[in-house]
């Protein structure tokens, strides 16, 4: 029987429209000076210009909803000068605290601005009502967290055709920072969940934080001033530098497309450096937590690495959702060569994750942003690998090099997804826990799955993951949608 000549002409079109996407992101970035983003000079892991690394921070990594909103509450209430907010959405009555005495978003924010300025940013929302949320639904949260208060909120539209503002800060007292995935919001799904993800017969949500003191929180700061000024033309305060809180040196990196702020005017793409830099000099193992999987100049790294392994021991593992809220075919498309480049040696694996109580599974969503290489770098924030954050958005990361805090990110990320006990994950090798545990336990769910027996851990591999996976949509929405 002849084989169809559907997936090699799908293919075929994928190298083409990838070749385009490439093509035209290295024109555009050489035609606005960086270059570096794609091609970085020299070695290490830190991203060319400002800022800096700073050293001498305290990093700490928060891990879903339940351990990430109570310290945001904490922080908030705590305040004594200023708060500065930034975010894709934004909703007055999100809890950061539940329970018999819950803790609202907004009436904290409102309690808070009786005392101190209150300043938030928030994306104006889709133009066009296909997508959400909308113009029209910005508007009316702003409503409903300003009215009756003194809480200064203001829509940025400054976006590009199809692109938002999708970072989420909050900057305290220019001594306290947040960076990372996690909006405060319920739109599309509630981001408090535990890490026992149990089901709850709803949406379940997997997000990854961080919360900064030290010299690196001015940076974050002075974002925020920066488009605070752009949107309302009030000059705030030049953020006061931060005295050493720890030992970890921390790098703010953001992204910015050209033409949107004045004081920005080429824009800046030190996201897309910083993991170039880092999948650039991967040796033993790359894991990345993800909402998707679009850029092939990702993409391309990965391939390279899983077809010439620099260590018979290195490894790649994806967590990703089940189902994006968009793109699913094109990240299924960039699935589809990381299998091809793998040829069958078990060094690649794309999982994801579900919420189970007693054998009863709920679609579980995974929205973090988190890298991992090596145990020598991480990053955390809210870039997705695809076209909009690496290219378009306004995103903003933290990265460091800080070795103790990047494997014991690992080790709580494994144990949370894997199950397993602390010591068991602290005692084998990635590659270990990757060949094992990762492997064993992803397939073995979703071989059950197919043959409808029932669940019994949270993880599962990707179904419809295959060489034969769609190569073309991918690239071709990453050209449509560019800048």
């Amino acid at each position: 029987m002849a084989l169809s000549p559907i997936p090699r002409i799908d293919a075929a079109l994928g190298q083409g429209v990838e070749r385009i996407v490439r093509d035209h992101h290295r024109r555009r970035l050489a035609r606005l000076g960086h270059s570096a983003a794609l091609e970085p000079d020299g070695p290490g892991p830190w991203v060319a210009g400002d800022p800096a690394p700073r050293p001498g921070n305290d990093l700490e990594v928060l891990i879903d909803g339940a351990q990430a909103m109570p310290a945001v509450a904490a922080a908030l209430a705590a305040a004594s000068s200023h708060v500065y907010v930034t975010g894709w959405h934004l909703a007055a009555h999100f809890e950061l605290v539940r329970g018999e005495q819950p803790v609202v978003l907004g009436a904290l924010l409102a309690e808070l601005a009786e005392r101190i300025p209150v300043r938030v940013l928030v994306w104006a929302g889709a133009p066009v009502p296909a997508f959400h949320p909308t113009r029209k639904e910005v508007a009316g949260a702003i409503e409903q967290l300003v009215k009756g208060t003194r809480v200064q909120c203001f829509a940025d539209p400054r976006e590009h055709p199809f692109h938002c503002h999708h970072e989420k800060t909050l900057v305290i007292d220019d001594e306290i920072a947040f960076v990372g995935g996690i909006d405060m919001t319920d739109m599309g799904g509630d981001r408090f969940d535990t890490a026992e993800h149990p089901a709850r017969r709803r949406l379940g949500w997997h997000d990854v934080g961080t919360r900064l003191t030290g010299p690196a929180v001015t940076d974050v700061a002075e974002h925020f001033v920066m488009r605070w000024h752009e949107v309302t033309g009030e000059r705030l305060p030049v953020p006061a530098p931060q005295p050493t809180a720890g030992k970890t040196t921390v790098q703010v990196v953001r992204t910015v497309a050209e033409d949107m702020y004045r004081a920005v005017p080429k824009g800046e793409f030190r996201i897309l450096e910083a993991y170039r830099r880092a999948l650039r000099a991967a040796q033993d193992f790359v894991y990345l937590e993800n909402q998707f999987l679009w850029a092939p100049e990702i993409v391309d790294l990965l391939v390279d690495k899983l077809r010439s392994p620099p260590t018979d021991d290195f490894r790649v593992v994806l967590l990703l959702p089940r189902r994006a809220n968009n793109g699913q075919d094109d990240t299924k498309g960039q699935l589809g060569r990381l299998v091809d480049a793998d040829d069958g040696n078990r060094r690649f694996l794309a999982a994801t994750i579900r919420s189970l109580t007693s054998g009863r599974a709920d679609p579980l969503y995974v929205h973090a942003k988190v890298g991992i290489v090596d145990d020598r770098w991480l990053t955390i924030g809210s870039a997705n690998l695809n076209a909009h954050s690496l290219m378009n958005d306004t995103e903003m990361n933290v990265v460091t090099d800080d070795r103790e805090l990047a494997r014991q990110t690992r080790e709580r990320l494994w144990v949370e997804h894997l199950q397993l006990a602390p010591d068991t994950v602290r005692d084998l090798t990635p590659a270990q826990l990757v060949d094992d545990h990762w492997m064993v336990t992803a397939v073995d769910q979703l071989e059950r799955e197919k043959r409808g027996a029932v669940p019994t851990h949270r993880l599962i591999a990707l179904p419809g993951v295959s060489s034969r996976a769609s190569r073309l949509v991918g690239p071709l929405s990453g050209l449509l949608d560019d800048g």
